[in-house]
């Protein structure tokens, strides 16, 4: 027990971790550790023996809790002789037998809660990162999407056995459980437990499948076309239902989740379905008035602007920003001018600006006069 490690340990999260933060570690663990991708390599075969034991028990609820009470000793057989349960000392020795199963078989229940392994299991999901273009996303596109995923082994289709088909366990008949006897306060009780020879698959496997090692299943590449709807957000997601690992003994296929990150557009700024930009425009044309070109997402536009127009000035055009997902309405468009101020004058331009300056005086500049009274004040 003293060199068993600490099953949070293994897998890199802490304890108290969610579920899903779990089956990720796993997730990740699993494939970087798997015999297939590490043919001949004793440390990574071991070290993926070590993560399915930690992901058993910690992907499991009553075996989870239990182990954060008691640690190793609650699936320790020897642990009840020295106390291993603290006040359940005498209960000591159930190995993964959990007191439902026990108390089930004592009134006739026989373990009916317990979740067959042998049953159809649905298989992993699997996540895929793409990157789109602003204006894909904007418009929806269709993407290729490339990925690899666990199928049934194409020669022994799935069983892991090399004739085909794997063979009833002699030891459980196939029930993937066997009777053993327990004692329990000097008191001997008939309890139901994991087969040790099937492991809870109620099959056996005498002559292991070459191609997929026993596993039943094999490494092969896939590729999608994902369609990608009109108005899509940096950072969402979607979903292929039955194109992820497949699953086992019968079990539906995962699912594959494609996550979508958006490359940012030169001119606009999103933010949800509204599009912002800025435009600049000369002082005579704020001053004058004037008909301004502006960027949308159909191509530039004419926009006429009173005369007087202020830097900083919004304009909003209804419905021409990004489609809503799934729906014909749109967002807005913002439209910001800002006033550029020229550099670089010659002196008949500053010459004229002067002129221009003492035509004006300060009764065009209502903002400057009432400014400078509030100083006064």
């Amino acid at each position: 027990m003293a060199d068993k490690r600490d099953y949070y340990e293994v897998l890199g999260v802490q304890k108290g971790a969610s579920d899903a933060d779990i089956k990720k570690a796993y997730r990740t663990l699993a494939k970087k550790y798997h015999p297939d991708i590490n043919p001949g390599d004793k440390d990574a075969e071991a070290k993926f023996k070590e993560v399915n034991e930690a992901y058993e028990v910690l992907s499991d609820a009553d075996k989870k809790a239990k182990y954060d009470q008691f640690g190793h000793a609650a699936f320790d057989p020897s642990a009840g002789a020295g106390g291993g349960y603290g006040g359940f000392g005498g209960f000591g020795g159930f190995g993964d037998v959990d007191l439902g199963d026990i108390f089930g078989s004592f009134f006739g229940g026989g373990g009916s809660s317990r979740q067959r392994r042998n049953g159809p299991q649905k298989g992993e999901d699997i996540e895929v990162d793409i990157t789109i273009n602003f204006e894909e996303a904007v418009f929806g596109c269709k993407k290729d999407v490339s990925f690899t995923k666990y199928a049934k082994c194409s020669k022994c289709k799935g069983s892991g056995a090399e004739s085909g088909e794997a063979e009833t366990c002699p030891t459980c008949r196939g029930s993937g459980q066997r009777r053993v006897m327990q004692n329990l306060g000097g008191m001997q009780f008939q309890t139901t437990t994991t087969c040790d020879t099937c492991r809870g698959t109620g099959k056996y496997i005498k002559n292991p499948c070459q191609k997929c090692r026993g596993s039943g299943f094999e490494r092969i590449s896939k590729k999608l076309t994902v369609d990608i709807p009109a108005g899509i957000d940096h950072g969402k997601g979607l979903v292929v239902r039955g194109a992820g690992n497949d699953g086992k003994n019968g079990g539906p296929a995962g699912d594959v989740y494609v996550m979508v990150s958006v490359r940012r557009s030169p001119t606009f700024k999103r933010d949800g379905y509204n599009l912002f930009c800025e435009v600049p425009i000369t002082m005579a044309e704020a001053a004058l008035g004037a008909e301004i070109e502006i960027p949308t997402l159909e191509g530039k536009e004419s926009y006429t602007i009173a005369e007087g127009t202020q830097t900083g000035t919004t304009f909003t055009l209804r419905q021409r920003g990004v489609p809503i997902v799934n729906s014909s309405r749109r967002g807005d468009l913002y439209v910001t001018v800002n006033v550029e101020i020229p550099k670089s004058l010659n002196e008949k331009q500053k010459e004229l600006l002067r002129e221009f300056a003492k035509a004006c005086g300060e009764s065009n500049y209502a903002k400057k006069k009432g400014f400078m009274k509030k100083d006064k004040k």
